[in-house]
């Protein structure tokens, strides 16, 4: 796992082994298996070399179809579905030892004007009167070093340190950034924040039930992701990581 900047950049620099096909490679990692961010990220990557760079992403939506091998380069094949005047859709298919390990379909658009309107910021600490959770945890099993390339601070969740309610049971939120600065690459860091978004989310459906991730009792996974990108954005910024799980049933949150 990248445990600084220049870690993610090599992470994220794919080789190109042929038409719409790359590489990515894998960095030493604890983890049983790979981190669903890294392949997400680096399937994002693969679909923006095939991409006119006018245009950028704005919605990726993922499914995780078997555990990625830590010790393999994971091969990304992108197929174009869509090439219109505004809008241009890719589909990514990340393979291992031949077997398909994950797909993604993503979808690009050029640059627009129009209304806007957005939600209103919840009202919750500064980062830095939030509590650091490598701070407390670190020392049980070493698991958090393998997160030093991403910041990120516990606001609480609705088990916790959130006001109690009864409407969304399941909820946690989170400040993060990437811990170091990175270069002046808007595409670079819509990848840099899908590697990020997939952390810590499962918090969120285990609150209500009184546990968290990494605790006893527990082994989560992710099934599938979606990002939607609505305004350009730093990811080494802090950006509130407001996480609501709606249902919970059958082993799934």
């Amino acid at each position: 796992m990248p445990r600084n900047a220049d870690e993610l950049m090599a992470l994220l620099d794919l080789e190109t082994i042929d038409d719409n096909l790359f590489r990515g490679i894998q960095l030493p990692s604890m983890l049983p298996r790979v981190f669903g961010g890294q392949v997400a990220a680096q399937a994002l990557v693969a679909a923006d070399r095939t991409m006119d760079p006018a245009y950028a992403v704005h919605s990726l939506h993922a499914y995780f179809l078997q555990p990625g091998d830590t010790s393999m380069p994971i091969v990304y094949d992108v197929e174009a579905l869509r090439d219109g005047r505004s809008f241009a859709t890719r589909r990514i298919l990340a393979r291992q030892h031949g077997r398909p390990i994950f797909v993604m379909t993503a979808d690009f658009q050029r640059p627009a004007q129009g209304r806007e309107h957005q939600d209103t910021m919840p009202t919750v600490p500064a980062p830095a009167d939030c509590i650091d959770p490598r701070a407390v945890i670190r020392g049980e099993d070493g698991g958090f070093d393998e997160w030093d390339v991403i910041d990120f601070r516990y606001v609480g969740s609705s088990h916790d340190l959130l006001p109690p309610d009864p409407e969304r049971p399941g909820r946690q939120q989170f400040w993060l950034r990437i811990a170091q600065d990175l270069p002046d690459d808007p595409k670079l860091h819509a990848a840099a924040f899908t590697y990020a978004s997939d952390m810590t989310l499962m918090g969120a459906a285990l609150a209500p039930h009184g546990l968290r991730i990494g605790g006893p009792h527990t082994m989560v996974a992710s099934l599938d992701h979606a990002v939607w990108f609505h305004r350009p954005f730093r990811p080494d910024d802090w950006w509130l990581y407001d996480q609501v799980s709606p249902s919970g049933s059958g082993e799934r949150g």
